[in-house]
């Protein structure tokens, strides 16, 4: 016995140790995968030492001796922190994520290539690149080089490893790829068209009347060829693939955004004020990495995106920028007439035209290559022929204003890096073709302005494009594009202020777009109106953070007859309907009527529309601005023939259907949130998980990503921490991305919040230091003045030629 007893205590021990050791081994493992900070390092092609000063939130600022030495320095450093990003992002614009995820991306991979994307970068990069001529052009050189030069010298990350992921060179049509990938991502047209379509061409005009698309030029409704069942089914899986891409590749997908000016003659301080948060989808790493650069002649505090060596968002001593969406149409889909004779050909202008054809090959883990077959008509790339089955239909083809227009965003935002001036900064927004933004500049000399930027295409006479398009008659064609000055504009106005937050410019009605709802531009300008209020950052912060619109009461204010006819006796009913009656459309996380209202709009939105449109179309109608204009039509419509269950026999008014979703929706909170009706808070209800790709399977959920965090905010009011139209528990999907409020008078005191964090290295100190504070809407400091800049680094980096 004793024997044994040392035996098994001796083999204990033993295994001890071998834990210990593995331990050990996997813990160097892991923090060998870690940036480094501090000490010394060499870069090939410096001409001179550079120097990353490193804050607490693990903010490199970067200073070299040019800016060649600079765009290096950065693209190494950023490197170290998003590579993975980088990578992923690259992938799914490029339609190479089946290679590394496996037969399940296929369909992704499909349709990215379809889009035409990597095809046009790798064209557009062979083109404009054949020589490095521009001083933009030189930066991206010097950036890829950089994030080249670390991945060859440094360890994978740890998603490399786990996921098979081979080291390639990043090129120019890599980032030219993730542009695309930006624009498409902007482009609701492409979900919300053929929803559309399908509800005037099947189900007809009364239906169309809660979408109002009156605004649009007189007799712009022009009815598309009609399609098969099957082509619009089709149709609806690829819209539906395109969110579930986006999706599934944890690429954050771009939404909205607020943005204000406030001239000096408003503020407090005397000079002109500068907000903006841009609403994109969270997700982890975050989008936005910052980076403060300087070198002789140059300096910019900055917010970079993957694969991108100029900053989107930026501001230095002299001026800043923000950007929020412009939201106009560009993109059309064109429904084209096959010659009967020939099925590869079509009608375009009044000929048989032969499309195009080309096949690429998609590399899949573990399986053989997929390879696909191209085509495309005068119009563009042919959509609906991607997927299995579809052999035989009618090819709609994709009119794009990015594959379509020369679009040197590059040099835009090269441009917009160093815009000190009012007429720099115009020019600079000029060069922006696609996808449409709005630009939101000030400077410390005063000035504001803002400019629509985008190519506006010109379509013919009586073109409505809310709708597929018919090829054969020449709807598709564009005759040209309009000139930059044509474009919405403003600069310096004299009510002193200028906003913008994605809605329909004000006077502007020729110009098709999805514009987000009036209700958060309508309370953004109601809280900035006040002409004798002098502004100050704090101020400006309150405005970011409010949580309130009228959009809550105004799809209420017709439903509460039939509310309290639903609630009859019922003491607790009565108190919750009343509840809502007396509601201000706020959403803070204390509040029952926000829990309330949301469960409501969703069972009003499933018994309203889900039986006409079926799963597939009514799934990418919820995912749409349009059905967020549509709503209160359709609850001051009676009348409406989308309240009719066409499920059942009988004929249901909306009041059948509001007492139907006032029960659904008490049972369903009782269910989730317990009897007490008290308890049924925002908070409980409404929270945000930064969700890592690699997270969304159980266990590596619980180590890759963070949340949950209870937030307030809602969908469409100033703290956009938006939900899609669901039952609760509601997971927000998109929100500020960051916040940043800058007064000119002190630029080196400007504010801001990062999501999560810097760094999207798992283990990090910077992986998730931010999250909290985010979801609390704290800010923190962007550092710019040297002083402020060396009592704040926290750690020091030589790049060393």
């Amino acid at each position: 016995m004793k024997k044994n007893k040392k035996i098994w205590k001796t083999t204990g021990w033993a295994l001890l140790a071998l834990l210990l050791v593995g331990l050990a081994g996997a813990t160097w493992h892991l923090r060998a995968k870690l940036p480094q900070r501090s000490g010394e390092l060499q870069l090939t092609g410096l001409s001179a030492p550079a120097t990353l000063r490193y804050d607490e939130f693990g903010v490199p600022h970067i200073t070299a001796a040019n800016e060649g030495d600079l765009y290096r320095a950065l693209g190494y450093a950023h490197a170290q922190d998003r590579l993975f990003q980088m990578e992923m992002v690259r992938r799914l614009s490029r339609g190479e994520l089946a290679e590394v995820l496996g037969e399940k991306l296929v369909e992704t991979d499909q349709l990215f290539r379809t889009l035409g994307i990597r095809a046009h970068a790798d064209a557009y990069a062979a083109r404009e690149f054949a020589r490095v001529d521009t001083p933009a052009k030189k930066a991206l050189m010097a950036y890829l080089d950089g994030i080249n030069q670390y991945q060859a010298s440094r360890p994978a990350p740890l998603e490399f490893e786990l996921l098979g992921i081979p080291k390639r060179p990043f090129t120019p049509a890599d980032t030219v790829s993730v542009a695309g990938y930006l624009a498409y991502s902007f482009a609701a047209a492409f979900r919300t068209e053929p929803v559309l379509s399908q509800v005037r061409d099947q189900l007809g005009a009364d239906y169309l009347k809660i979408f109002d698309l009156d605004w649009r030029p007189e007799g712009a409704v022009r009815q598309a060829p009609q399609l098969a069942a099957a082509e619009w089914q089709e149709l609806g899986r690829v819209a539906r693939l395109s969110q579930q891409a986006l999706e599934a590749a944890g690429v954050p997908a771009y939404e909205g955004s607020n943005a204000w000016l406030i001239s000096g003659a408003r503020s407090a301080s005397g000079k002109p004020l500068l907000a903006g948060d841009p609403h994109i989808a969270f997700s982890l790493p975050a989008v936005w990495w910052e980076a403060h650069l300087k070198a002789p002649g140059f300096e910019l505090y900055g917010h970079h995106q993957a694969l991108n060596p100029t900053a989107l968002l930026g501001h230095n001593a002299s001026f800043g920028w923000s950007l929020t969406m412009f939201q106009n149409d560009d993109i059309d889909l064109v429904v084209e007439t096959v010659n009967p004779a020939n099925p590869d050909e079509v009608m375009h202008k009044g000929q048989w035209v032969k499309l195009q054809t080309r096949e690429e090959l998609i590399a899949v883990k573990g399986k053989p290559a997929v390879t696909l077959k191209l085509q495309r008509s005068p119009h563009g790339p042919i959509i609906n022929r991607m997927l299995k089955d579809s052999a035989g239909q009618r090819p709609v083809a994709l009119w794009w204003a990015f594959l379509e227009t020369e679009n040197p965003v590059l040099e835009a935002f090269y441009e917009l890096n160093r815009a000190d001036t009012l007429a720099k900064a115009r020019t600079a927004a000029s060069k922006i073709h696609s996808p449409g933004l709005n630009v939101m500049w000030a400077s410390a000399a005063g000035d504001i302005g803002w400019w629509a930027a985008a190519k506006l295409p010109q379509r013919p006479a009586g073109v409505n494009p809310s709708f597929m398009l018919d090829g054969a008659k020449g709807e598709g064609d564009k005759p040209g594009f309009l000139p930059f000055e044509a474009n919405p504009q403003e600069e310096n106005p004299a009510r002193g202020y200028i906003m913008s937050a994605n809605h329909q410019p004000a006077g502007v009605s020729d110009i098709p777009g999805y514009y987000n709802l009036w209700d958060r531009a309508q309370r953004l300008d109601e809280l900035l109106r006040d002409p004798a209020k002098r502004w100050t950052q704090a101020d400006n912060q309150a405005v970011q953070l409010d949580v309130q619109t009228g959009y809550g009461p105004r799809v209420l204010a017709p439903l509460l007859p039939a509310l309290r006819a639903s609630a009859g006796s019922d003491a607790e009913q009565k108190s919750l309907v009343e509840l809502l009656a007396s509601w201000r459309g706020d959403h803070p996380l204390d509040s029952v009527a926000a829990t309330l209202f949301n469960q409501l709009r969703w069972e009003l939105v499933r018994a309203a529309m889900a039986d006409e449109l079926g799963e597939t179309h009514f799934e990418n109608l919820r995912r749409t601005r349009v059905l967020d204009h549509a709503l209160p039509r359709l609850m001051a419509d009676a009348g409406s023939p989308w309240w009719d269950d066409r499920r059942t026999p009988e004929r249901e008014s909306r009041d059948d259907i509001v007492k139907a979703a006032w029960g659904a929706t008490l049972a369903h909170l009782r269910q989730l949130l317990g009897a007490d009706s008290q308890s049924w808070a925002w908070a409980r209800a409404h929270t945000l998980t930064h969700q890592h790709p690699l997270g969304r399977q159980a266990p590596l959920d619980k180590l890759f990503n963070v949340g949950p965090l209870p937030v307030p905010g809602s969908h469409e009011v100033p703290n956009n921490m938006a939900q899609m139209p669901g039952p609760a528990p509601w997971t927000v999907v998109y929100g500020p991305s960051t916040r940043r409020v800058i007064d000119f008078s002190d630029p080196a005191r400007a504010l801001g919040s990062n999501p999560v964090g810097q760094s999207g290295v798992w283990g990090d100190a910077h992986y998730r230091d931010q999250a909290e504070a985010h979801a609390e809407g704290r800010y923190r400091r962007q550092y710019l003045s040297e002083p402020d800049v060396a009592a704040a680094t926290r750690s020091t980096l030589q790049l060393r030629p």
